[in-house]
């Protein structure tokens, strides 16, 4: 029963607690699988296709015709229960109360076995992930994976933090004049309510495992809405979270999923339901500032879009930083919130120990590096794997032809042939020799694999100039490399100053996109790229409020 679960996975929970303190690295799920269990994972995958999607929730199933392999260019064919929001929050309040008196343990303890039960179907869940976002098997194994439910269980372990602060009771005593007043006091950690999940379509699990448990975790019933081309994976999650509560005596409509489609929408409807109370909330900027403004008396956790910089001021050795940034330009055709866009390189050259590298000779040797990704089919799917949508082409030929107008293309956006999947809808990275005057051209995100080497007059302008698009435009991270130890301060201090993470200086084998569960604190808050955090005390804190009962102390 539930109540077992939180001693069964204690030591997760430990661990878990020790990490988020010392910040250290640590994870509790593997991210590699068997031959044999990934293609069980297929097989399973392959098995829903072309079905309705049983969840026995409010909702008749409607084939979904927006959800189409990026991979195949097939449709699914899978039908999701479809239900207005009315019917959705109902069933959520009806079922809200068992949970909502339930002791925080118990529900952590239920929320570390959802985990366990989506890790223990991997590969099932990866094929999935492929299938919609387009992301490659093994990034859907780890990102979208074992590093996602991290990200989960990390939310878990800071929501447990935040509640066990709150004592149960307390016995209080003052002397008010020559009488003494005890009282016995009584505190409840109390949910707010029903909690709406809007999930993105290149990376839901991303964002949405972290949401949905931390919501859960204190007492809060969920209705998760995933991007109408990217529902598979979610409708998972749903089912595993579902099952688990019910076997522990729960119902299991305090997990919920809403589906819509790109033609008739619903997000703006769950999110101003007069039931709605935590809107969590990853997407375009547009969206985003809708939700921030919209939600209340919700509160909103957002994350957006944003300006993603990397400053190159002085280099010793150019090939392992060209490496590092073509792999980060090329990973997984750059559909993610942390991919970096624009380059910076002083106008008079890029100093390195074997002299001055002028801007164009700088372009194009990461253009080179590029190609070595992108120009060999089967290294390209590894690494590039697919585009999610349609419209990512479309903006990448729109921008081929404004970045031409003003500048050089060093790199076109060329498809490559996937050695597994011919249909697969693929593009290499656009990259582009532009001027910092050019602001109207990169000063804004564009999404998917566009990058804008820009050419400033020296590295002062180029600080000042990403530091300011990341204030005023959002930005999630940067990245700087120079031999000059005043500068990487100076870059730190500016980006503290603008709310966004910078990492200096990384070469080697570890992606500069990844950001670890547990340490990397993902997003500030402090700029337009999203108001919350993966993961701090304000990510959990403002899910649930403490009610307090007093009584005189018996004599």
């Amino acid at each position: 029963m539930a109540e077992d679960l939180y001693g069964k996975h204690l030591a997760i929970l430990e661990r878990a607690l020790a990490a988020c303190r010392t910040r250290d690295s640590w994870s509790a799920f593997t991210d590699h699988v068997t031959p044999e269990a990934r293609q069980a994972g297929a097989e399973a995958f392959q098995a829903r296709l072309g079905r309705p999607f049983d969840l026995d929730q409010p909702g008749v199933p409607v084939p979904q015709e927006d959800e189409v392999s990026p991979y195949t260019g097939e449709c699914l064919g899978v039908s999701y229960p479809a239900a207005g929001p009315g019917a959705l929050m109902e069933a959520a309040a009806r079922a809200w109360p068992a949970w909502r008196d339930a002791h925080p343990r118990t529900r952590v303890g239920v929320c570390l076995e959802i985990c366990a039960r989506i890790h223990a179907r991997a590969a099932e869940f990866a094929a999935a992930t492929m299938h919609t976002a387009g992301q490659s098997h093994g990034m859907s194994l780890a990102g979208s994976g074992s590093n996602a439910l991290d990200r989960g269980v990390e939310a878990v372990a800071m929501a447990y933090a935040a509640m066990e602060r709150v004592p149960e009771r307390a016995r209080w005593t003052r002397e008010f004049g020559t009488a003494a007043v005890t009282l016995d006091k009584r505190y409840r950690v109390m949910p707010r309510g029903i909690a709406v999940v809007i999930a993105c379509a290149s990376f839901p699990a991303w964002n949405a495992y972290p949401a949905i448990l931390a919501s859960l975790a204190t007492g809060n019933p969920v209705v998760l809405k995933p991007h109408p081309t990217s529902v598979l994976q979610m409708a998972l999650a749903v089912g595993a979270c579902r099952e688990v509560l019910a076997e522990n005596g729960f119902p299991p409509d305090l997990v919920t999923l809403a589906v819509d489609s790109a033609a008739r929408p619903i997000a703006r409807h769950l999110v101003g339901h007069p039931l709605t109370r935590i809107v969590d909330f990853t997407g375009s900027a547009a969206f985003g500032s809708w939700v921030e403004a919209n939600a209340f008396p919700a509160l909103a956790y957002t994350e957006t879009s944003g300006v993603n910089a990397v400053l190159v001021d002085s280099l010793t050795e150019p090939g392992p930083v060209l490496r590092a940034l073509a792999g980060s330009l090329c990973l997984f055709s750059a559909q993610m919130c942390t991919s970096p866009q624009n380059i910076y390189v002083p106008r008079r050259g890029v100093p390195t120990a074997g002299g001055l590298l002028t801007p164009e000779e700088f372009a194009y040797a990461l253009g080179e590096a590029i190609k070595a990704i992108s120009g060999v089919p089967r290294r390209a799917a590894a690494v590039l794997a697919a585009v999610q949508s349609p419209g990512t082409l479309t903006l990448l030929d729109q921008l081929r032809g404004q970045a031409a107008g003003r500048g050089k293309i060093v790199v076109e956006p060329e498809a490559y042939p996937h050695p597994e999947y011919p249909a697969a809808r693929t593009s290499g990275p656009l990259l582009a020799l532009v001027d910092v005057a050019d602001h109207d051209l990169y000063g804004q995100e564009r999404f998917g694999p566009a990058a804008f080497v820009i050419t400033a007059d020296d590295s002062g302008q180029a600080l000042a100039r990403a530091a300011s698009d990341a204030a005023a435009h959002g930005a999630i991270t940067a990245f700087a490399y120079s031999t000059r130890e005043d500068f990487l301060d100076r870059a730190e201090d500016a980006y503290a100053v603008a709310g966004a993470a910078i990492t200096s200086n990384l070469t080697g084998p570890m992606p500069l996109n990844f950001s670890a569960a547990y340490s990397d604190y993902h997003v500030t808050g402090l700029n337009p790229a999203g108001n919350a955090s993966l993961t701090d005390d304000s990510f959990v804190t403002g899910r649930f409020r403490v009610t307090q009962s007093r009584r005189p102390a018996p004599r």
